[in-house]
């Protein structure tokens, strides 16, 4: 499958990290998995703001996730963590404050090559502004809001897998694992 050493590791970041990151979070763990790389790639999710560190998934959004088969019962909100910043390959922002908060925090350029909007992956927004690549909040909506924001992630989800696939390819290929500067053991709390 891979000569990686250790998983591709994707961290999807919103706010409070209890609607849209954890929606992209079990949304991506399940496509890999259908991909064949639940055991190459490993997805967490955090937020920006401590605002609902320690609370559950929105219910709205648990819903949402119910309806498709995926279950967030065992989500717990989490602040972001600056060590995250060399501890993932891939750093999905899920609207462009989270990218821009992001972007300013980043301590490296190597850290700044790893932020992307997810919805860059979506190829109808690929060429877009990052502005016209946000999921707007669903928590101040109804249903429709955490609906629309399912769709967009799934729309994005197609063109991250095929990303992920070629980057543990070319590490494959090179013969040369999939490092990380600083690189520690990370553990997935979901």
């Amino acid at each position: 499958m891979t000569s990686m050493t250790s998983p591709y590791r994707i961290i999807a970041v919103c706010t409070g990290n209890i609607c849209r990151s954890p929606m992209a979070e079990l949304i991506l763990a399940e496509a890999f998995a259908a991909a064949g790389l639940a055991g190459a790639v490993v997805v967490d999710s955090a937020g920006t703001t401590a605002y609902e560190a320690g609370r559950p998934i929105d219910p709205r959004a648990a819903r949402k996730l119910t309806a498709h088969n995926l279950l967030s019962d065992g989500h717990i909100a989490r602040e972001w963590r600056k060590e995250w910043f060399t501890e993932r390959h891939l750093i999905l922002a899920l609207d462009v404050d989270h990218y821009g908060w992001l972007r300013a925090s980043a301590p490296d350029g190597e850290s700044l090559e790893r932020i992307r909007m997810l919805r860059s992956f979506d190829p109808l927004l690929a060429t877009k502004d990052p502005l016209d690549q946000g999921c707007e909040d669903p928590w101040y909506g109804d249903h429709s809001d955490f609906a629309a924001v399912f769709d967009q992630i799934q729309a994005s989800v197609p063109g991250i897998v095929e990303y992920v696939r070629s980057a543990i390819a070319a590490a494959s290929a090179d013969a040369a694992p999939l490092q990380l500067k600083d690189s520690q053991q990370v553990r997935s709390i979901s």
